[in-house]
């Protein structure tokens, strides 16, 4: 399902489709490393960024991971466009397409888009974000983080605290992570924490330090309070004192365990800076896999499984 529809969600790819992306981004990484940054796998490609939502990480890391496969991107924004003159997503789509695109990454505040946009292009999609939904490349270089620092995926566990259940990160890891074979567990308050979330195969735990608790990786998540139509905690100050991630919470957690968030930070509340900034934080090395999870992907969807073998 992974090569006939692209990237739509962790929930469609098996075990063996996330070992291959993984295994190929290793590899971009070294590139990446070795300053190698100029490929031509996909030489002759053209890849549409299409976000409708704001984003510095996905859309620039996209951008980067295309551009060093060699692609040509058309970085597509609502503002200046004809979506702001009432054109649809189906028909912005569709228009693209006829220029000749290859494929399409597409970031959308509505749960489904990239499924939806399935009945009308026969292209590769590659899902960036869709609502509250799932955001499938950011769980792949959350275990491919993971992956680098412990080794293997199987048997951990991985605490996800915060904001559960207006996260698409959230989702996408629970299942992700599970699939690998790690344990996850989750805690927040108890309006951000979704029941639903045990069939996706997490552990839910009352307070944080019980989920936090001999960890072997923590993960905080974005407050994300323009999803919420009403308050659901009394105020950030209060989420801050016990929902965030310190010094004290972090130390539950084994010895040796990787602190990880998806980003941006809000410091102070969902992790201190302490925390955030000490020796414990992977968050830099996030970013970093990013684009080599990217690359891996595009080059999977759009180039076939061979890489280019650069001596």
């Amino acid at each position: 399902m992974f090569k006939n529809y692209g990237l739509l969600g962790i929930e469609h790819l098996e075990k063996e489709d996330i070992e291959e992306i993984l295994d190929l981004a290793f590899v971009y990484k070294d590139y990446i490393n070795k300053g190698i940054k100029k490929l031509s796998t996909l030489k002759g490609k053209s890849i549409v960024n299409l976000f409708y939502e704001p984003s510095t990480r996905t859309k620039n890391s996209f951008e980067l991971a295309a551009k060093y496969l060699g692609a040509n991107v058309i970085n597509f924004t609502t503002q200046g466009s004809s979506v702001q003159k009432g054109e649809i997503l189906k028909d912005t789509v569709i228009t693209l397409t006829a220029m000749g695109i290859d494929a399409v990454v597409i970031r959308h505040n509505m749960s489904g888009t990239p499924m939806y946009l399935k009945k009308y292009i026969n292209l590769p999609i590659i899902n960036a974000g869709d609502g509250m939904h799932e955001h499938p490349t950011q769980a792949l270089l959350d275990m491919m983080t993971v992956k680098e620092y412990k080794g293997t995926l199987k048997g951990l566990k991985v605490a996800i605290i915060g904001d559960i259940v207006h996260s698409r990160v959230a989702k996408s890891n629970i299942i992700g992570f599970s699939k690998m074979g790690s344990k996850v567990y989750i805690a927040g308050p108890c309006t951000l924490v979704p029941e639903i979330a045990k069939k996706f195969g997490a552990i839910v735990k009352n307070n944080v330090e019980e989920a936090v608790e001999g960890a072997d990786v923590v993960m905080g998540l974005r407050l994300q309070l323009e999803r919420q139509k009403k308050n659901l905690f009394p105020s950030t100050g209060e989420y801050a004192k016990y929902y965030g991630i310190n010094s004290k919470v972090l130390n539950l957690a084994k010895q040796d365990a990787l602190l990880l968030h998806p980003g941006p930070v809000n410091r102070e509340i969902e992790l201190t800076s302490e925390v955030m900034d000490g020796e414990k934080s992977y968050i830099r090395e996030q970013v970093t896999n990013g684009v080599a999870i990217r690359m891996a992907v595009l080059n999977l969807l759009l180039g076939g499984k061979e890489y280019e073998k650069v001596i």
